[in-house]
């Protein structure tokens, strides 16, 4: 599955544009996480189990959305968009959008 944020694949033929496709995901962080994130907030620096939890989120989100266009029949997706917010307490949604399309 060919995953891209453009418009086009400039290497192939879009020849069947199939659908909007989404993948959602919440993740929790944990309280381990958020104690730690609060000392690097004082101290300084990044705050590297956060970004671990991200790229989780937008790994399964990503994930979903591939599968989703795969059940349509498309090998790619493009003109992806992520967002990511947050939502309750300590709660991380990421979610992945795109057009699945079938491609020579």
């Amino acid at each position: 599955m060919i995953l891209t944020t453009t418009n086009s694949i400039v290497t192939h033929t879009i020849q069947e544009y199939l659908g909007l496709v989404s993948g959602e995901t919440i993740i929790g962080a944990n309280l381990f996480k958020d104690f730690f994130a609060g000392i690097t907030d004082i101290i300084g620096g990044r705050s590297n189990s956060y970004e671990q939890v991200l790229r989780e989120a937008k790994d399964t989100a990503l994930q979903e959305m591939s599968e989703q266009a795969a059940d349509l029949g498309a090998n790619a997706v493009i003109g992806i968009d992520l967002d990511y917010e947050t939502v309750g307490n300590g709660m991380l949604m990421v979610t992945a959008t795109g057009t699945a399309v079938y491609v020579n």
